[in-house]
């Protein structure tokens, strides 16, 4: 089974200053390490490429809130422009002139929301992500990324650089997947 994975990166959205309605930020940071989320996590340039935005329908989401859509790109077309470049996954948007586009523009005005979230699975093709052991901390190398499923500005920069996040009993049963599958990683890097 594929899991879809959430990441979050901090102090990644700007908005242009004035009467703009423009949103943008980096969903992605690539080859900037995660904090201790059981692993650090590393993901490498060309993970994400023109490719994996044409294959994927990914929502701008306000906190991950299914019932708040501010954008949309459609195997690369649509409200939200997605990029990459050298840094990493840029997104930009119009926000939408209604009651949440209104919202979001509060939010970073006073700086309340200032970091910027990521879904997305990884390629079942070997060599699409690495696990290894320093010291006494797992690592993880991802090198592709199949599909993106959203971006999202959101309040709490649990990735501190990365973290998972989702509602509440979401929040629960991926926390208990990733632990069961911790552990087995762990037995694994032991026998090597």
């Amino acid at each position: 089974m594929i899991e879809k994975e959430i990441r979050r990166v901090d102090n990644t959205i700007q908005r242009a200053e004035g009467e703009s309605r423009m949103v943008e930020g980096y969903a992605v940071v690539f080859d900037s390490p995660s904090e201790d989320i059981g692993w650090v996590e590393y993901i490498h340039k060309g993970a994400i490429t023109e490719d994996t935005i044409k294959r994927s329908d990914v929502f701008c989401k306000f906190n991950h809130n299914d019932e708040k859509v501010l954008a949309r790109c459609k195997h690369g077309n649509g409200s939200l422009r997605l990029e990459v470049d050298e840094h990493g996954l840029k997104y930009a948007f119009e926000a939408p002139d209604t009651a949440l586009g209104n919202e979001l523009l509060s939010y970073l005005k006073r700086g309340d929301v200032s970091s910027s979230s990521f879904a997305f699975t990884i390629a079942q093709e070997t060599g699409s992500e690495k696990w290894s052991k320093e010291g006494d901390r797992l690592r993880r190398d991802i090198y592709h990324i199949d599909k993106l499923f959203d971006v999202s500005p959101v309040f709490s920069p649990a990735y501190e650089e990365t973290s998972c996040a989702a509602r509440a009993k979401e929040i629960q049963k991926t926390s208990e997947e990733l632990d069961a599958k911790l552990d087995l990683m762990l037995e694994e890097v032991e026998k090597l």
